[in-house]
Protein backbone atom coordinates (compact mmCIF):
# COMPACT_ATOMS: atom_id res chain seq x y z
CA UNK A 1 0.00 0.00 0.00
CA UNK A 2 2.88 2.39 0.76
CA UNK A 3 3.99 2.39 -2.89
CA UNK A 4 0.43 3.05 -4.08
CA UNK A 5 0.02 5.95 -1.66
CA UNK A 6 3.37 7.45 -2.64
CA UNK A 7 2.46 7.27 -6.32
CA UNK A 8 -0.95 8.85 -5.72
CA UNK A 9 0.55 11.67 -3.65
CA UNK A 10 2.92 12.46 -6.51
CA UNK A 11 0.53 12.09 -9.44
CA UNK A 12 -2.89 13.56 -8.77
CA UNK A 13 -5.27 16.37 -9.59
CA UNK A 14 -6.24 19.43 -7.61
CA UNK A 15 -9.98 20.04 -7.49
CA UNK A 16 -9.89 22.66 -10.30
CA UNK A 17 -7.71 20.34 -12.40
CA UNK A 18 -10.13 17.47 -11.87
CA UNK A 19 -13.10 19.62 -12.86
CA UNK A 20 -11.27 20.75 -16.01
CA UNK A 21 -10.32 17.19 -16.92
CA UNK A 22 -13.92 16.01 -16.73
CA UNK A 23 -15.18 19.05 -18.67
CA UNK A 24 -12.53 18.68 -21.40
CA UNK A 25 -13.33 14.98 -21.88
CA UNK A 26 -17.02 15.79 -22.14
CA UNK A 27 -16.26 18.14 -25.04
CA UNK A 28 -14.93 15.05 -26.82
CA UNK A 29 -17.99 13.01 -25.82
CA UNK A 30 -15.97 10.98 -23.33
CA UNK A 31 -15.96 10.20 -19.62
CA UNK A 32 -13.03 9.43 -17.35
CA UNK A 33 -12.08 5.80 -16.83
CA UNK A 34 -11.12 2.85 -18.99
CA UNK A 35 -14.69 1.97 -19.94
CA UNK A 36 -16.47 4.29 -22.37
CA UNK A 37 -20.20 4.20 -23.07
CA UNK A 38 -23.12 6.51 -23.81
CA UNK A 39 -24.47 5.89 -20.31
CA UNK A 40 -21.22 6.84 -18.57
CA UNK A 41 -20.87 9.96 -20.69
CA UNK A 42 -24.48 10.86 -19.89
CA UNK A 43 -23.84 10.44 -16.16
CA UNK A 44 -20.71 12.58 -16.48
CA UNK A 45 -22.74 15.37 -18.11
CA UNK A 46 -25.28 15.24 -15.28
CA UNK A 47 -22.52 15.21 -12.68
CA UNK A 48 -20.70 18.16 -14.23
CA UNK A 49 -23.93 20.18 -14.01
CA UNK A 50 -24.49 19.07 -10.41
CA UNK A 51 -20.97 20.04 -9.40
CA UNK A 52 -21.31 23.45 -11.02
CA UNK A 53 -24.40 24.02 -8.88
CA UNK A 54 -22.93 22.58 -5.70
CA UNK A 55 -19.74 24.63 -6.00
CA UNK A 56 -21.97 27.70 -5.69
CA UNK A 57 -24.46 26.47 -3.10
CA UNK A 58 -22.65 24.16 -0.64
CA UNK A 59 -22.36 25.79 2.77
CA UNK A 60 -20.29 24.82 5.78
CA UNK A 61 -21.73 25.94 9.11
CA UNK A 62 -19.77 28.37 11.25
CA UNK A 63 -19.34 25.68 13.91
CA UNK A 64 -17.95 23.20 11.39
CA UNK A 65 -15.69 25.87 9.94
CA UNK A 66 -14.27 26.65 13.39
CA UNK A 67 -13.61 22.96 14.03
CA UNK A 68 -11.77 22.59 10.73
CA UNK A 69 -9.59 25.58 11.56
CA UNK A 70 -8.90 24.16 15.02
CA UNK A 71 -6.97 21.18 13.67
CA UNK A 72 -3.45 21.12 15.08
CA UNK A 73 -1.90 18.90 12.41
CA UNK A 74 -1.77 18.99 8.63
CA UNK A 75 -3.47 16.36 6.51
CA UNK A 76 -3.88 15.30 2.90
CA UNK A 77 -7.28 14.15 1.74
CA UNK A 78 -6.57 11.73 -1.09
CA UNK A 79 -9.82 11.02 -2.90
CA UNK A 80 -10.37 8.21 -5.40
CA UNK A 81 -12.99 9.26 -7.93
CA UNK A 82 -14.29 9.14 -11.52
CA UNK A 83 -16.29 11.73 -13.43
CA UNK A 84 -19.23 9.39 -14.05
CA UNK A 85 -19.78 8.59 -10.35
CA UNK A 86 -22.94 10.19 -8.97
CA UNK A 87 -21.82 9.96 -5.34
CA UNK A 88 -18.48 11.58 -6.18
CA UNK A 89 -20.26 14.48 -7.87
CA UNK A 90 -22.26 15.11 -4.70
CA UNK A 91 -19.35 14.73 -2.29
CA UNK A 92 -16.29 16.25 -3.95
CA UNK A 93 -17.68 19.82 -3.76
CA UNK A 94 -18.22 19.25 -0.02
CA UNK A 95 -14.66 17.96 0.42
CA UNK A 96 -13.33 20.94 -1.53
CA UNK A 97 -15.25 23.50 0.50
CA UNK A 98 -14.14 21.92 3.77
CA UNK A 99 -10.50 21.84 2.74
CA UNK A 100 -10.66 25.48 1.69
CA UNK A 101 -12.05 26.48 5.08
CA UNK A 102 -9.41 24.55 7.01
CA UNK A 103 -6.85 27.33 6.49
CA UNK A 104 -4.38 24.96 4.78
CA UNK A 105 -4.69 22.26 7.46
CA UNK A 106 -6.18 20.01 4.78
CA UNK A 107 -4.96 19.64 1.19
CA UNK A 108 -7.31 17.94 -1.25
CA UNK A 109 -5.84 15.68 -3.94
CA UNK A 110 -7.83 13.55 -6.39
CA UNK A 111 -6.87 10.44 -8.35
CA UNK A 112 -8.85 8.41 -10.86
CA UNK A 113 -9.87 4.93 -9.79
CA UNK A 114 -9.11 3.14 -13.06
CA UNK A 115 -5.61 4.60 -13.16
CA UNK A 116 -4.95 3.56 -9.55
CA UNK A 117 -6.49 0.11 -9.12
CA UNK A 118 -3.66 -0.99 -6.84
CA UNK A 119 -4.59 1.84 -4.48
CA UNK A 120 -8.33 1.25 -4.90
CA UNK A 121 -7.94 -2.42 -4.00
CA UNK A 122 -6.50 -1.42 -0.62
CA UNK A 123 -9.77 0.34 0.24
CA UNK A 124 -12.57 -1.90 -0.99
CA UNK A 125 -16.10 -1.65 0.36
CA UNK A 126 -17.60 -5.12 0.80
CA UNK A 127 -15.11 -6.36 -1.82
CA UNK A 128 -16.28 -3.72 -4.32
CA UNK A 129 -14.35 -0.83 -5.86
CA UNK A 130 -16.88 1.68 -4.59
CA UNK A 131 -16.11 5.39 -4.98
CA UNK A 132 -15.54 8.05 -3.90
CA UNK A 133 -13.12 6.95 -1.22
CA UNK A 134 -11.52 9.62 0.96
CA UNK A 135 -8.17 8.53 2.41
CA UNK A 136 -6.79 10.65 5.27
CA UNK A 137 -3.00 10.92 5.17
CA UNK A 138 -0.67 12.51 7.72
CA UNK A 139 1.03 15.20 5.64
CA UNK A 140 4.22 14.99 7.70
CA UNK A 141 4.81 11.23 7.41
CA UNK A 142 2.52 10.19 4.50
CA UNK A 143 1.02 7.57 6.83
CA UNK A 144 -2.58 6.55 6.16
CA UNK A 145 -4.66 7.41 9.23
CA UNK A 146 -8.20 6.52 8.15
CA UNK A 147 -10.58 6.33 5.21
CA UNK A 148 -14.19 7.28 4.60
CA UNK A 149 -16.74 6.55 1.92
CA UNK A 150 -18.20 5.90 -0.49
CA UNK A 151 -21.14 7.80 0.99
CA UNK A 152 -22.58 8.97 4.35
CA UNK A 153 -24.23 6.37 6.58
CA UNK A 154 -27.80 7.49 5.92
CA UNK A 155 -27.24 7.30 2.16
CA UNK A 156 -25.58 3.90 2.53
CA UNK A 157 -28.55 2.63 4.55
CA UNK A 158 -30.90 3.93 1.85
CA UNK A 159 -29.11 1.88 -0.80
CA UNK A 160 -28.75 -1.25 1.37
CA UNK A 161 -32.42 -1.25 2.37
CA UNK A 162 -33.54 -0.84 -1.23
CA UNK A 163 -31.28 -3.64 -2.42
CA UNK A 164 -32.51 -5.89 0.38
CA UNK A 165 -36.11 -5.29 -0.66
CA UNK A 166 -35.72 -5.30 -4.45
CA UNK A 167 -32.53 -7.28 -5.00
CA UNK A 168 -31.06 -4.76 -7.43
CA UNK A 169 -29.74 -1.23 -7.73
CA UNK A 170 -31.74 0.43 -10.51
CA UNK A 171 -32.52 3.91 -11.81
CA UNK A 172 -35.32 4.35 -9.26
CA UNK A 173 -32.99 4.13 -6.26
CA UNK A 174 -30.32 6.16 -8.04
CA UNK A 175 -32.86 8.96 -8.44
CA UNK A 176 -33.96 8.59 -4.81
CA UNK A 177 -30.32 8.78 -3.70
CA UNK A 178 -29.76 12.00 -5.64
CA UNK A 179 -32.88 13.47 -3.99
CA UNK A 180 -31.48 12.47 -0.59
CA UNK A 181 -28.28 14.35 -1.35
CA UNK A 182 -30.29 17.35 -2.54
CA UNK A 183 -32.24 17.57 0.72
CA UNK A 184 -29.26 16.81 2.98
CA UNK A 185 -27.16 19.65 1.46
CA UNK A 186 -23.89 17.99 2.49
CA UNK A 187 -24.61 18.20 6.21
CA UNK A 188 -24.33 14.48 7.02
CA UNK A 189 -21.03 14.27 5.15
CA UNK A 190 -19.63 17.25 7.04
CA UNK A 191 -20.65 15.91 10.43
CA UNK A 192 -19.22 12.43 9.86
CA UNK A 193 -15.93 13.68 8.45
CA UNK A 194 -15.39 16.38 11.07
CA UNK A 195 -16.01 13.86 13.86
CA UNK A 196 -13.43 11.59 12.26
CA UNK A 197 -10.91 14.40 11.73
CA UNK A 198 -11.14 15.73 15.28
CA UNK A 199 -10.49 12.25 16.67
CA UNK A 200 -7.56 11.68 14.32
CA UNK A 201 -6.10 15.08 15.10
CA UNK A 202 -6.21 14.45 18.85
CA UNK A 203 -4.69 10.99 18.46
CA UNK A 204 -1.91 12.29 16.22
CA UNK A 205 -1.12 15.17 18.57
CA UNK A 206 -0.88 12.79 21.52
CA UNK A 207 1.46 10.46 19.60
CA UNK A 208 3.72 13.36 18.67
CA UNK A 209 3.72 14.65 22.26
CA UNK A 210 4.66 11.30 23.78
CA UNK A 211 7.31 10.73 21.09
CA UNK A 212 8.85 14.08 22.01
CA UNK A 213 8.74 13.27 25.71
CA UNK A 214 10.36 9.88 25.07
CA UNK A 215 13.19 11.54 23.18
CA UNK A 216 13.66 13.81 26.17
Amino acid sequence: MTTSITKALLYNYTYPEYRKLVADLLKEGKSTGEEQSEDLTHYSYLNDTRMNRLDKTIKVSEENSIQLKSLQNEFTWLVISEGWCGDAAQLLPVFNKMSQLSEEKIELKIVLRDENLDLMDCFLTQNARAIPKLIVVDKETSAVLAHWGPRPKAATDLILNYKKEHGIIDEAIKTELQLWYLHDKGNATQEEIIEMMLALDQELSEKKYFAKVKLG
